[in-house]
């Protein structure tokens, strides 16, 4: 039975994230649309339906994985539907909920009873548009390449291990310190990867890149700030390849430094609301995409519940 009166609600429940494993799902909620889709193809599905039937609050029950499947729905199928979103942080990684000040420990009830109550944030996504595409791929908020890709893959192992999202972040950069600083001249992590990045017509970058991170988040976990303390809109960190001073740079660029002698040790900070890049592959909020000739641009505004 549907109430009256309030916000209408649609339930997105990730039955594989972290938290809900061993659950059983859906768990009615008067007055709640629920669904727990088991592909991209009923995810599409499920979003028309809800924009059909009128939702105008959509709780989203996973990780940021789960959040970047379903803005990017939204916004590459979906454009005229905008709902509200509450995201309960039950997945593996959780830094948009960390971002927006979401308690861990935050339930889907609680996101229900914050649709009537709660305030409302407001956070813009990194679209992925690819060449010739006429929307934009993917959307997301955290986004990598070079050895952040490599990075990640570290962080899968250590959520084997148990480690998740501020433990994870901290043991992955650790690894990406250790092999960069201890492996060999050939050593992977070293090498870098070849990126044409553009961030302006006459600011053009073609060369190895040791790292490449973008996003539009003001808080990542452990409270790092890579990408300098603007923290406005779309930002990058660049490093150039290979990594000079590493030892000594990494303290400085997580504390949010953005020193003369960092930018001429090849660190450096970017703030634009389009970046074109060219590169092999990269992650987007801890997946890896097949990557080519991409641009990165700063999306409207989502609106987010918070309690």
């Amino acid at each position: 039975m549907r109430v009256a009166t309030g916000p209408r609600i649609g339930v997105i429940h990730n039955a594989r994230a972290r938290h809900n494993l061993g659950r059983s799902f859906p768990r009615v909620t008067p007055g709640c649309d629920q669904v727990m889709p088991r592909s991209h193809e009923e995810l599409s599905q499920v979003l028309a339906g809800f924009e059909a039937a009128g939702i105008d609050t959509l709780v989203i029950d996973g990780g940021d994985g789960t959040v970047r499947d379903i803005v990017s729905v939204l916004r590459r199928d979906l454009p005229a539907f905008c709902p509200r979103i509450a995201v309960v942080p039950s997945g593996k990684t959780n830094a948009l909920a960390l971002d927006l000040g979401t308690p861990a420990d935050w339930t889907v009830a609680g996101a229900i009873d914050a649709a009537a109550h709660g305030r409302v944030e407001e956070r813009a996504p990194i679209e992925v548009w690819r060449a010739g595409g006429t929307r934009a791929d993917l959307s997301g908020f955290i986004l990598g390449g070079g050895a952040f890709v490599a990075a990640t893959r570290t962080a899968q192992k250590t959520h084997r291990l148990g480690a998740f999202n501020g433990l994870a972040v901290g043991l992955s950069i650790a690894a990406a310190v250790g092999q960069t600083i201890f492996g060999g001249a050939n050593n992977a992590w070293r090498r870098g990867e070849r990126m044409r990045i553009e961030t302006a017509p006459d600011q053009v970058v073609d060369a190895a890149q040791y790292l490449l991170l973008a996003s539009t988040l003001t808080r990542l976990p452990l409270g790092i700030r890579p990408l300098g303390r603007r923290v406005a809109g779309l930002r990058m960190l660049r490093v150039e390849a290979p990594a000079r001073l590493l030892a000594f740079a990494a303290p400085a660029i997580l504390a949010g430094r953005e020193w003369g002698w960092l930018r001429r040790l090849g660190y450096h900070h970017t703030g634009a609301r389009r970046i074109d890049v060219t590169l092999p592959d990269f992650v987007l909020d801890g997946e890896t995409f097949a990557g080519g000739a991409l641009s990165l641009r700063q999306g409207a505004p989502l609106s987010f519940v918070v309690p």
